[in-house]
């Protein structure tokens, strides 16, 4: 279970940087150990999210102390541990900084349903923590970060970058990757005067509802791990039996 679990923990850091939230070898991506809530295993410092290996993957404590492994342990730690404290729903945190949400940051304007990608994170769904945009490389800051995320399932890290959270490494993938194209589509629309026609009422209920599900949480996340084998390794992996959603009628 341990070592399946290292290896999707590093297909998730590969398909993330994929999808625009590399930085060098800033953010972070974590995972709580099952059967051990009070431990997660979690992306070494000094690497990028593409390089995290089923062996350089370090294990850390509920108080943020690397417990195994050889490499360094990233300062803003406590985003990951203060998270996984007080949300026994959540598996997984990561912390990215991608850059049309940290750009969306800088306008003071909120998160509106430009398009689908949008919908998970409209009408209040999308917290802004403003406390400060430094790093967060203490406990308070977390606990802090923590309670503006409260039962949603990420926010903004004001001109810094985003958490997302999720029972699942692929469900927390599915959300940061949505919440940047989210943001990079009303910065695109915002540069052509900004947004006038927007998702709502009923439309926007539908659309909510059949957008955040297992299986495609499930789908994405396998399409993009074949996806990154192709370009970056030249194998083409053929496509696996889907995981299908128990209601026919949502696609």
């Amino acid at each position: 279970m341990t070592d399946h679990l290292r290896e999707t923990l590093a297909d998730a850091g590969r398909v993330l940087a994929m999808e625009g939230h590399g930085d060098y070898v800033a953010g972070h991506i974590s995972v709580r150990l099952p059967g051990d809530p009070g431990r997660f295993l979690m992306k070494p410092a000094g690497i990028g999210i593409e390089e995290m290996r089923p062996d350089n993957i370090i294990t850390v404590d509920i108080e943020g102390n690397k417990v195994g492994g050889t490499m360094p342990r990233h300062n803003e730690v406590y985003i990951h541990s203060e998270v996984l404290r007080v949300r026994s729903d959540v598996a997984c945190v990561i912390h990215s900084h991608p850059m049309h949400a940290v750009a969306f940051s800088s306008l003071g304007k909120p998160l509106v349903a430009v398009g689908n990608s949008s919908v998970h994170f409209t009408n209040g769904r999308l917290p802004i923590f403003s406390e400060t945009t430094d790093l967060i490389i203490s406990q308070e800051r977390g606990r802090a970060v923590a309670r503006c995320l409260g039962a949603h399932p990420a926010l903004i890290l004001r001109n810094h970058g985003i958490v997302a959270a999720g029972a699942s490494i692929e469900e927390a993938v599915w959300t940061a990757i949505k919440l940047e194209k989210a943001c990079q589509l009303q910065l695109l629309a915002e540069a052509a005067g900004g947004p006038k026609l927007l998702a709502e009422g009923a439309d926007l209920d539908k659309k909510r509802s059949r957008a955040d599900r297992p299986d495609l949480h499930a789908n994405t996340f396998g399409y993009l791990v074949r996806k990154w084998r192709c370009q970056c390794c030249g194998e083409i992996v053929p496509a696996p039996q889907v995981v299908t959603f128990e209601n026919k009628d949502q696609r």
